[in-house]
């Protein structure tokens, strides 16, 4: 695997791969390349020199390429990158972060495929790419052999995806744990992106989520939620669209499922019981929507999640 840092580059983003995939018990080898092997100028105020040049790209198996300040991205790829990139595509996995999106899409390779980049660039990025089929909505973007990432932490997701798709569930999380970050975040880019703030006037959702909170083991359908907030249906579901950036229903299984983890890690409560705690009814209701946000079932959840000593 191998990280490439052009002129602008991010250092936060630039270390992700290395600090992601180099505590995975030494099942990554990971480098970083420049363009010369010469120093490279972040977006910050100091440089770094890579170990490598752009030859490296030639023997990765992934190329990762981290987000450029956005002053730098009318300028030419380098043609040493862009001739690297076409070479490696035949047989490599592309990883971007954020504005790393605009790399390879300067250079043809992500016409036709799915892709993202930061929600505030997105429209450039429609209007100089109009053949790559971008969704700023999520954190990122699975796309087979090509894959993009949106702002920042967006990338230490899609990192933990790949080390999760590799080596499955339980190294995806053990490696999550050490860094202490969330090993899968629910939603997408929506619940980041700036929202004009409600007049004081206005009424808000936000008491509705405080009681359903309190309330998650009752079936809290949209009806009971839309008149606990004292609006119409359609009303509350595009102020709560608004306020939380995703719908009532998938905001309500985010917070159960998190329910469930937490009774999961802290209790000795029988998974049926942390399902009917949780608001899921049964087992096999909770066993999907927990595999569905963290890809293990509740045991195997349990197994890997459970601090020592006594549980409450």
């Amino acid at each position: 695997m191998v990280t490439l840092a052009l002129d602008g580059v991010y250092p936060f983003d630039l270390g992700i791969p290395s600090r992601i995939f180099g505590v995975a018990d030494g099942r990554y080898e990971v480098s970083t390349c420049g363009v010369d092997g010469g120093p490279v100028r972040t977006n910050a105020d100091f440089s770094v020199t890579p170990a490598h040049s752009v030859e490296a790209l030639y023997e990765a198996d992934t190329v990762v390429i981290p987000p450029i300040d956005p002053g730098c991205l009318s300028r030419e790829v380098p043609p040493a990158v862009a001739a690297a990139l076409h070479e490696v595509r035949t047989r490599a996995r592309l990883v971007s972060f954020c504005t790393g999106a605009f790399v390879p899409a300067a250079v043809g390779l992500l016409d036709g495929r799915r892709a993202t980049t930061h929600w505030e660039l997105s429209g450039a990025f429609r209007a100089r790419f109009p053949r790559v089929l971008l969704d700023p909505t999520v954190l990122f973007v699975d796309d087979g052999d090509v894959l993009t990432a949106a702002g920042a932490t967006a990338g230490i997701d899609l990192c933990l995806h790949l080390v999760r798709e590799d080596h499955g569930s339980e190294v995806a999380n053990a490696v999550a744990r050490h860094c202490v970050v969330p090993a899968w975040r629910e939603g997408g880019q929506a619940q980041f992106i700036a929202q004009p703030v409600p007049a004081p006037t206005a009424q808000s959702t936000s008491g509705t989520r405080r009681w359903a909170l309190e309330n998650l083991q009752a079936p809290l359908t949209l009806d009971d939620l839309a008149a606990r907030a004292r609006m119409s249906r359609r009303t509350f579901i595009r102020r709560f669209q608004n306020e939380v950036g995703v719908s009532p229903g998938q905001w309500v299984i985010q917070q159960r499922v998190a329910h469930a983890r937490h009774l999961l890690e802290s209790t000795d409560y029988p998974v049926d019981t942390v399902a009917a705690k949780a608001g899921f009814g049964t087992d096999t209701s909770l066993r999907r929507h927990l595999h569905a946000a963290v890809g293990v079932s509740p045991a195997a959840y349990r197994r890997t999640f459970r601090g020592p000593g006594p549980a409450a």
